[in-house]
């Protein structure tokens, strides 16, 4: 399979799951989980995936970067992950009386051993996913994914109806490691690591360690708010900063996410090919920022009448929280792959510097900001997003021989096209209704004008992007005219 082909099919995936989140988080909101409750869950989520995120110990990466990967090795990675993994579940499981008693909330005892349970079934799907990806069958990886989170959704929606409160959302992310478990071994054939077989284990070991590290930092950095805020401040503080957390994360992967998977070991390829990685990064980059930006700023914008129109009055303190949190995903997009290709190049222990460095940072300013309020802690994740951008810039540099002023250069057209794609969101604002009154009318007026401006604005830079997306419908389209004659005869 292609790597356009790849994509097309990872955006096909990303599309359909997140159709089935968003769908299921607004009737969730609406009718049956209040902020309460899903701060209950967001912390004991956020708890127990401060962990269980170094489950896949680097395994999925070494699956996919090993240029050669035999059987004895695969064997070996597999009884690896299996063994660290569990490991990881056990621990998780074995926290969640200290989470429940440090935060003082009896409830989140069974909501967390939910969580940490799901985390067994873990394991004996990664590597069969791992393998999918290597080879590029991305038509799996779809089935993969959108068989996960149908079993996630319908479990958490009837549950819910039921009553179970956060509990149904436990549920549902245990049902969705269990379809992932099933669906996975049945694309790969039926994988399972016995015989366990502990040999080649030292290049897996030494990236897993790596990985470790990674991880941690990253999962520390994601869920210290939730965890920080449920500690100095509440339950539904929790939660409404985990609706606007996780909105804009939701559509910041709906747009630019799926297709991460597929750049890595496309650029596996091109390394062992010994070309330069630096040219073909640059046009990843013009995507990510090209699409991104525009979208992201979007949602600040629109962060009022979005959470009023999807979740109702109730959740509409989340709404300044939105604008900022999406602002910040500005600046984590503005280096996509920042921890992929210096690991596929080798450079683990700048690596390694950085990350540490970057989640420090992270934790002290949420802490410092809690005590002024949520919304405080919101404006932190911008600043770490700046302070983000200038720590992986140099390193990003280094590994793939990129000059500032190519970055730049790029990184001047997506902010000249996010300007255009908001600007007319803005006016309405300032000659029609604002924010707290914005009508559908003006909305979708404002957002198609938006969208046509983007466009043009594209073509007046001549932004990269422009070609990918020429590409990509000239791919599309042909299979689209082919299925439609199919119908019709």
């Amino acid at each position: 399979m292609s790597v356009r082909t790849a994509a097309l099919w990872a955006l096909g995936s990303q599309y359909a799951s997140f159709a089935l989140q968003f769908v299921t988080s607004i009737v969730l909101a609406r009718w049956f989980i209040t902020p309460e409750q899903l701060g209950q869950f967001s912390i004991a989520f956020a708890a127990v995936t401060l962990v269980a995120f170094l489950q896949d110990f680097g395994v999925t990466r070494y699956i996919n970067g090993e240029r050669d990967l035999t059987p004895d090795k695969l064997r070996s990675a597999f009884a690896i992950s299996v063994l660290f993994a569990w490991g990881i579940a056990v621990l998780a499981l074995l926290a969640a009386w200290p989470i429940a008693k440090f935060y003082d909330d009896p409830g989140l005892l069974p909501v967390t051993l939910v969580i940490a349970g799901s985390y067994l079934l873990v394991p004996l799907a990664i590597v069969p996913q791992a393998t999918c990806q290597r080879r590029m069958d991305y038509r799996s990886n779809s089935m993969i994914e959108v068989g996960s989170s149908i079993a996630n959704a319908a479990t958490a929606v009837t549950l819910a109806v039921l009553g179970h409160g956060a509990l149904a959302l436990a549920w549902g992310a245990f049902a969705q490691q269990a379809a992932r478990l099933v669906v996975s071994q049945w694309r790969a054939g039926g994988m399972l690591p016995w015989p366990l077989r502990i040999g080649d284990a030292r290049p897996i070991l030494a990236l897993g360690g790596t990985n470790t590290v990674q991880v941690l930092c990253s999962s520390l950095s994601a869920r210290a708010p939730e965890l920080v805020i449920g500690r100095m401040i509440d339950n539904a503080a929790v939660g409404l900063f985990a609706r606007a957390s996780g909105l804009a994360l939701q559509l910041r992967l709906l747009i630019a996410g799926a297709v991460t998977g597929v750049f890595y070991p496309a650029f596996r390829r091109i390394r062992d090919s010994g070309e330069p990685l630096g040219p073909p990064y640059q046009r990843v980059l013009a995507a990510y920022t090209g699409v991104t930006w525009p979208a992201m700023a979007g949602i600040a914008v629109l962060a009022e009448p979005m959470i009023r129109l999807l979740y109702g009055e109730r959740w509409i303190a989340a709404a300044p929280l939105l604008t900022w949190v999406a602002l910040s995903q500005i600046g984590y997009v503005a280096l996509p792959l920042y921890a992929d290709l210096p690991v596929l190049m080798g450079r683990l222990k700048p690596l390694m510097r950085c990350m540490i460095v970057e989640t420090l940072l992270s934790i002290l300013l949420i802490a410092a900001s809690a005590p002024f309020g949520l919304e405080w802690v919101a404006l932190s994740r911008v600043v770490h997003a700046v302070l983000w951008v200038a720590i992986y810039l140099p390193l990003m540099q280094r590994t793939l021989d990129l000059r500032f002023t190519a970055v730049a250069k790029v990184w001047l057209r997506s902010a000249v096209v996010t300007l255009a794609a908001v600007l007319p969101v803005l006016a309405g604002y300032a000659l029609g209704n604002g924010p707290s009154d914005l009508g559908f009318g003006q909305a979708a007026a404002t957002v198609i004008c938006g969208i046509a401006l983007w466009f043009a604005t594209l073509w007046l830079t001549r932004h990269p992007l422009l070609p990918e997306i020429v590409e990509m419908a000239q791919a599309v389209l042909p299979v689209l005219r082919r299925k439609s004659g199919l119908a019709g005869g």
